[in-house]
């Protein structure tokens, strides 16, 4: 996993820079159904956007579970603005160093979901 830069306040979360991204902790990250969904609803979004907009069937601290493990990993980026945390995806960072990833990825879990339209 990436060494996460360190927050400088409270409300600044930690984020692997750019070069400390690693292809296997993007993997693993997209790897659950949940975190899929989520960056699934980012991609479509194409914009930041609240935790709260992304409507997961778990708790509230599995679904910031899933948010932790996406943002450490380098897919997605969190900032807050006021009381709210936004997300947005770190496709740029995700598309220079890993080209056509994501793209695929969006692309098979939208033809799975397709073909499983009650699925996650």
């Amino acid at each position: 996993m990436p060494r996460a830069s360190a927050a400088t306040s409270p409300r600044e979360l930690a984020h692997p820079a750019r070069d400390e991204i690693r292809l296997e902790g993007v993997l693993h990250a997209l790897s659950d159904p949940m975190r899929l969904r989520v960056v699934r609803e980012l991609a479509a979004a194409d914009a930041e956007v609240a935790c709260s907009h992304v409507e997961l069937p778990v708790t509230k601290s599995t679904c910031t579970h899933h948010f932790r493990v996406l943002r450490e990993a380098g897919v997605i980026r969190q900032t807050y603005r006021g009381t709210a945390k936004m997300n947005g995806l770190r496709r740029d960072d995700l598309d220079a160093l890993f080209p056509g990833l994501l793209d695929a990825v969006l692309a098979a879990a939208g033809a799975q979901a397709a073909r499983r339209p009650t699925g996650s």
